[in-house]
């Protein structure tokens, strides 16, 4: 559906030229939502909007749903971009018009007969729940219900992708699940693709199927999310999940100094159904090793429960070496830190 190609994008000339993308190269499925996660100056909301040509890359190419956009004559690239919608930080509203007005702007652009534009809006409306507040302006909305017309604005077009920058991080964690849940549902009603960046973990495990990480202009890791985030390879990924676990660090240090012949401590995760099988009771009855429970926690990755344990077995060496190994054979992932 998306493809980049060798992106690159330079700010400035010269010995101010400044390097935003760097020979990037990705490929997001139809119908998935997609991740982008990165520190700030990444390079993420640069990313995303050479997927529409805001931004012209200084050389690669941008496919979307097999047009090669930046070969495109000004005409055919507005075109194009009707095929893909976009919604931002802060929300980008016009402030001297009504919601409805706001959502039907994009049509009355299009030359969309009155009749049809009003058939769409109030549709639109419904779709975000909106339709109490049609005649009031952005000034007498809440943060999440400018959004909301953001989102509608950017579905007026009945577009094929919808891009999403920063879209949730100026709201508040609930409203910000609101958002997302609606996102989530558009895209299982419409299978439209959706491309969303983000610094947020919790957004990116909330909705996405897969995550590509950045990092100075370029990709350092991607994959499914459960795959990318239980099993981080590249150090800027490790930095998010330490950032999102914050008691694991401190603790882990602390049983690393511990050194103990008849003891060994670890992370066990789990995925799916095996987060709510008792596989750990189980093993430890067969292989009589004593354990103690440290930390943990169980959640989702979109659909998909997870869980996470730092235990510390007890006893003699064989015995807790077999349970490790049985405990990996019953398809959990251990990681020994001590």
């Amino acid at each position: 559906m998306i493809e980049l190609k060798g992106l690159t994008k330079v700010y400035g000339k010269g010995s101010k030229a400044a390097m935003a993308l760097s020979g990037l190269n990705l490929s997001i499925k139809k119908g998935e939502i997609f991740g982008v996660i990165g520190h700030s100056g990444a390079g993420k909301s640069t990313l995303i909007r050479c997927i529409n040509l805001l931004e012209r890359p200084t050389e690669g190419e941008v496919w979307v749903d097999g047009v090669e956009l930046t070969s495109l004559s000004q005409g055919q690239l507005q075109e194009q971009r009707r095929k893909i919608g976009m919604i931002f930080q802060h929300f980008n509203l016009l402030s001297s018009a009504t919601v409805y007005d706001n959502i039907a702007f994009p049509l009355r652009l299009a030359g969309m007969p009155k009749a049809q534009i009003e058939r769409k809006v109030l549709e639109l409306l419904a779709l975000v729940g909106l339709e109490e507040h049609s005649r009031k302006y952005p000034a007498q909305l809440s943060g999440g219900q400018k959004q909301r017309v953001g989102v509608a604005r950017a579905l007026a077009s009945d577009p094929d992708v919808l891009l999403c920058d920063e879209a949730t991080s100026a709201l508040d964690p609930q409203t910000t699940d609101s958002i997302l849940r609606l996102l989530l549902d558009i895209n299982r009603e419409f299978h439209l693709t959706i491309v969303l960046i983000t610094h947020e973990m919790h957004v990116i495990q909330s909705i996405c199927d897969r995550v590509a990480v950045i990092h100075g202009g370029g990709i350092v890791e991607q994959g499914e999310v459960a795959d990318v985030f239980l099993k981080p390879q590249h150090e800027v990924t490790k930095d998010f999940i330490r950032s999102e676990n914050q008691h694991e660090g401190p603790l882990r240090a602390a049983l690393e100094a511990v050194h103990d012949k008849y003891s060994k401590s670890v992370k066990i995760t789990f995925l799916g159904q095996k987060t709510y099988e008792s596989t750990l009771s189980h093993v430890v009855r067969g292989t009589g090793v004593d354990f103690a429970i440290l930390q943990g926690t169980i959640s989702t990755i979109k659909d998909v429960p997870y869980g996470q344990l730092l235990v510390r077995f007890e006893g003699s060496t064989q015995a807790v070496e077999a349970t490790l190994a049985e405990l990996a054979a019953q398809g959990l992932d251990v990681e020994v830190f001590a």
